[in-house]
């Protein structure tokens, strides 16, 4: 069985990890290189930097990064935010990135997967899907959860891997934030119905959380942030709690 992953996210705005509230209340939280070689050294084993930067510099500077960040860690990391484009996909891959992430462009655009997987392989594509609950029903969201679509969760996430994609990483916008763990049983649901990998994000607390999702969620991964940077849960210590509940990470 493959080894369950730990993934921290690093939001990266001109050029520097931030942390915010929905992108409000931005705080510099560190160089994005040296945040992500501490977190290799200590056990991460991949990492997503998400480009929130709103302005076309901010994007050059993202891409200038990627290639010092792929210079400076020794393990696999995705980039995403704002790749509209199989261009903007492809700058990334060949600036080092081992996976590029699409969400909001590929709502609009479906075909965007397809593109991107025929043109660098499935392994280079993960899919970030955003929902919430609206009247019973999982409703894919844009906007940081704000904008409803007319997809649904486990409609979407099937066409994105009949479409190519190699990943889903899907955020529950009703736990996001509250670290009050995830909706395990919708992530049971999407591991049961597809064959690819699911990475679980938003609503990471505690050991426990992760542990849950990992189990009863039956999710590849476990991807965070807030409590990585803030340094609530130190990367070794969750794995051996995890290792010692017999789940199976790399120690």
């Amino acid at each position: 069985m493959l080894a369950k992953r730990i993934i921290p996210c690093l939001d990266i705005k001109d050029g520097q990890t931030v942390k915010g509230i929905n992108f409000l209340g931005l705080q510099n939280v560190g160089d994005p290189v040296e945040l992500g070689r501490r977190y290799a050294d200590e056990g991460a084993d991949e990492l997503v930097y998400l480009d929130i930067s709103a302005t076309l510099e901010g994007r050059k500077t993202f891409a200038q990064l990627v290639e010092k960040i792929a210079a400076g860690i020794n393990i696999p990391f995705t980039v995403g935010g704002g790749i509209g484009s199989v261009e903007d996909a492809g700058l990334l891959l060949k600036a080092g990135a081992d996976k590029v992430t699409v969400n909001s462009a590929a709502v609009r655009n479906p075909q965007l997967v397809s593109d991107i997987a025929s043109r660098y392989g499935s392994q280079f594509i993960v899919v970030a899907i955003d929902a919430k609950t609206i009247d019973g029903r999982w409703v894919v969201t844009t906007h940081g959860g704000k904008r409803p679509t007319d997809k649904e969760l486990f409609s979407w996430a099937r066409e994105a891997e009949e479409r190519g994609a190699g990943e889903i990483l899907f955020t529950s916008m009703d736990h996001d934030g509250t670290k009050n763990g995830y909706p395990c049983d919708t992530f049971a649901r999407l591991s049961e119905m597809l064959s690819i990998p699911i990475v679980a994000s938003g609503g990471a607390g505690s050991v426990a959380d992760i542990a849950e999702v990992l189990t009863v969620g039956r999710a590849d991964a476990a991807l965070a942030a807030s409590i990585f940077h803030y340094g609530e849960i130190a990367i070794p210590d969750l794995k051996r709690q995890l290792a010692e509940q017999n789940i199976n990470v790399r120690i």
